[in-house]
């Protein structure tokens, strides 16, 4: 195991995963549930980087089951999961389920040898800060920008504590046009602070007032409309990285949108996620901390950056080294940015920042409980 100065989680190190799915079945409704299993899995066999997968039923309590699936490496994993294709798959079961929780891990050891050209082993244990990451990204109706930013700005953030082992440290929201996207920030079980999030009356408030502004029709009292508009809207991270030491005291929190050309999502955000990882050991880097976000060909980088981007937009937007800038200028959707490659001298560089720049609704820590 190696050591660093940094913190540092990637679905980039090649390594193979296990997911996990725990699942709590409304009595009577096995069977339907069976049905459900046996359709989605021949769909999920099929899914490039898919190794297989098992179905176990608890010997003390028959509602509930466990699902695990392995994966070659995390970034077809996650191309699946955000795939319309896996949303009508998993459809199915949401009749049969009471409560689902889906984990995630990198391999690190087994026995048994080796398996060639099934992926690796996770080589270094990760290093984390105890902060699980998640972002949310949806668009509302033209024209209605300005209304959700004040609808998004104005809510109370709700109380911190969730129980004796979680608490939600903050919440961050951005606009890029009319597409808003949410960071939260959570000390412990992070399906534990959004569940205690959504149950909050001034959370509902604003998200009841979002409903009529946005592109994809929702009914939070329909639970089954409310799942599918938040599975569409999860964005996970794909990879962290900070540094160590005390925060600066100049430090400011920012995002930048990179729209992908259609299929080239997933090398965008490796691409971004090498070249944080490189800056983090550069004493001359700005950037304190970076998350990047990906979903499908959206990718949002949210970093904790010190002083003014703008005196070196190379480093700010994650494009140092020679051949970056024009492989970035191969990935990225310039046109939707109104912004055209290469991205090769420090004017370009900055045109790229102004435009990738997301506008900051709120920056709010929860309150003390």
């Amino acid at each position: 195991m190696t050591t660093s100065p940094y913190t540092s989680q990637s679905a980039f190190d090649g390594s193979r995963m296990r997911v996990t799915l725990l699942v709590d079945l409304h009595e009577g409704a096995q069977q339907e549930f069976l049905d459900a299993y046996e359709q989605m899995r021949d769909r999920v066999a099929s899914v490039p980087g898919h190794l297989g997968d098992q179905l176990c039923q608890s010997l003390e309590n028959p509602s509930q089951w466990l699902i695990t699936s392995e994966w070659a490496s995390a970034p077809p994993y996650l191309a699946w999961m955000s795939s319309e294709e896996h949303f009508e798959t998993v459809r199915p079961l949401q009749n049969c389920v009471r409560d689902l929780r889906s984990m995630r891990y990198g391999i690190v050891r087994e026995t048994g040898g080796a398996r060639p050209g099934l992926g690796g082993l996770q080589a270094d244990v990760r290093v984390g800060d105890g902060v699980t990451r998640h972002a949310l990204t949806f668009t509302v109706k033209p024209g209605s920008e300005s209304k959700v930013a004040e609808i998004l700005a104005g809510y109370a953030p709700p109380q911190a504590r969730v129980d004796d082992s979680t608490r939600l440290r903050r919440t961050t929201l951005f606009m890029h046009g009319n597409r808003v996207v949410r960071t939260v920030e959570v000390e412990g079980d992070l399906m534990a602070a959004l569940r205690h999030v959504s149950r909050q009356p001034e959370v509902r408030a604003v998200e009841e007032a979002l409903n009529p502004h946005l592109e994809q029709h929702r009914d939070l009292s329909d639970p089954e409309s409310a799942r599918a508009f938040f599975a569409r809207a999860a964005m996970p991270p794909v990879h962290h990285v900070a540094r160590g030491g005390p925060e600066p005291d100049d430090i400011t929190r920012r995002a930048l949108y990179y729209p992908a050309r259609p299929g080239c999502g997933m090398a965008l955000a490796r691409l971004l996620s090498k070249q944080d990882e490189s800056a983090a050991a550069d004493p001359a880097s700005p950037v304190h901390r970076s998350t990047v976000f990906q979903r499908e060909d959206i990718v949002v980088r949210l970093i904790d950056v010190r002083g003014d981007p703008e005196t070196d937009p190379v480093m700010a937007l994650g494009i140092h080294g020679p051949r970056k800038p024009a492989v970035l200028a191969r990935l990225l959707d310039g046109a939707a940015l109104g912004v055209a490659g290469p991205f090769t001298g420090e004017r370009e560089a900055t045109r790229l920042l102004t435009h990738s720049d997301m506008s900051l609704i709120t920056d709010r820590r929860a309150a003390q409980s």
